[in-house]
């Protein structure tokens, strides 16, 4: 990971939202719980649930991820991996007692699963230089890959977002980019999603098994 990666003022701001707006949507930077699920509808098309699968949810928060697959009838071990410690615990709180979903803050625990995903755990640069930004997505994208067996989705704010509501803080990509990268570099089966109605894009990444 690059050394100019603040990660700490990363995990300022989410502690932040969760403190402000507790175990919602908006807790973990998200505009309201009809985006959220959208996104999740997104991201969950990678997962082809014809029996119980693993899923590694990178940057979980809470475990919303979760919630929203139980509730569409999934089975699964779920794993919650976020640098936000309290994001963790809460996670832990909201889900004891249920031994397929764990939360971790170390990301040495992390275990081979069928699928990961990743959502909005790349959108907020704050100061970070644009250029080592993205040397941090790819990174962290070839840790997805490494850690999965059936594939992995994540997503992205576009940069094909309107210049006046563009934030310097936040990270616009470029979709032929990502699909370029993932399709070369990942699997010859990648889809780019980019019409569901917000700001952003998702990609699906399916292996051959």
């Amino acid at each position: 990971m690059s050394a100019k990666i603040n990660l700490d003022e990363i995990r300022d701001y989410f502690a932040d939202k969760l403190k402000t707006f507790g175990a919602t949507p908006r807790g973990v930077d998200w505009n309201s719980e009809t985006s959220q699920d959208n996104r999740f509808a997104q991201l969950a098309r990678v997962i082809q649930p014809t029996s119980g699968y693993s899923l590694l949810d990178y940057g979980s928060g809470y475990g919303a991820f979760y919630d929203y697959l139980v509730n569409q009838g999934h089975s699964l071990d779920y794993c919650g991996f976020d640098i936000v410690e309290k994001m963790v615990e809460t996670g832990r709180d909201m889900h004891r007692g249920n031994p397929r979903c764990t939360f971790t803050a170390d990301e040495n625990q992390l275990p081979q699963c069928d699928y990961a995903v990743a959502s909005g755990i790349f959108n907020i640069r704050l100061d970070t230089p644009y250029e080592d930004w993205t040397a941090y997505v790819l990174k962290t994208l070839t840790r997805m890959h490494e850690l999965t067996r059936r594939g992995f989705s994540f997503n992205l704010l576009t940069s094909y977002s309107d210049p006046e509501y563009k934030r310097p803080d936040l990270y616009y990509a470029d979709p032929l980019f990502y699909f370029d990268h993932t399709k070369k570099g990942f699997s010859r089966n990648v889809a780019l999603l980019h019409d569901y109605g917000l700001y952003d894009f998702t990609v699906l990444v399916r292996k051959d098994v």
